[in-house]
Order: C-alpha cells, then structure tokens, then sequence
C-alpha cells in the first residue's frame, strides 16, 4: 500500500483515481501529477516502482497544499471571518447557510434535524 501525503492511497486502482483520496487534489490536479512524473494513465497504484511513488510524493509536497496544512487553512479562514464579525463570519457561527441559501425551508444540513416547537399546531 502506497503512502503519500499521510493517506494509504488503493493499491487496485488507476493511479489517477488513487491521488484524488488526498484531501486537496481533485481530478485536474491528479491528471497534472501523472503528467509531470511521466507516468501512463493506465497503470495502477501496485504497478507503480518505488522510485516513481517517491516522485510522486516529492511533486505533491513541493507544489500542492494538501491534507493537514490545507484543512488548517481552511479553517483559519473561517476563524478570521468569524473573528472579524462580517456577516458570513456571523452564519459560521450560528450554523446557518453561508452563501444566501433560504432557511425557511430546507438548509437542514446545516441547522440540524428540525426541533418541534410547542404550541406551533393550528
């Protein structure tokens, strides 16, 4: 099992789909690494040599935020529009919709299973 960037990447499958479980790289990304270490789209993780596995690890390092740096970013981010106390700091940390979504209806991925309130019946 091949290790880079702190993930157990599948060794079954194509080396493009294997890069995207790295939290960060995407489709785009995963087809530029393969491209830049001349590795065939084809082939799968467990074909891979261990040199191409090292390149592989040194390109991602080198020039793409991923995993634990990237999920810090993010949310230091948040936390400076949280800080700030602009409006979408003020959604962040009521737990409502960020980007002008309706809460009247629907956003209940983010308020949360709906809590009856008493007396609402007619």
């Amino acid at each position: 099992m091949a290790r880079i960037a702190g993930v157990n990447i599948p060794t079954n499958k194509r080396v493009v789909i294997a890069l995207q479980y790295i939290h960060g790289i995407g489709a785009k990304f995963a087809q530029e690494i393969i491209e830049k270490n001349n590795i065939d789209a084809a082939r799968r993780v467990n074909e891979l040599s261990d040199a191409e596995v090292l390149s592989i690890r040194e390109t991602i390092d080198r020039d793409y935020l991923v995993e634990g740096d990237l999920r810090r970013e993010t949310a230091m981010n948040i936390k400076r529009l949280m800080d700030l106390g602009c409006y979408r700091g003020l959604r962040h940390r009521r737990g409502l919709p960020v980007r002008g979504q309706r809460t009247h209806t629907n956003a209940r991925t983010r308020k949360g299973p709906a809590k009856p309130i008493a007396g609402k019946k007619k």
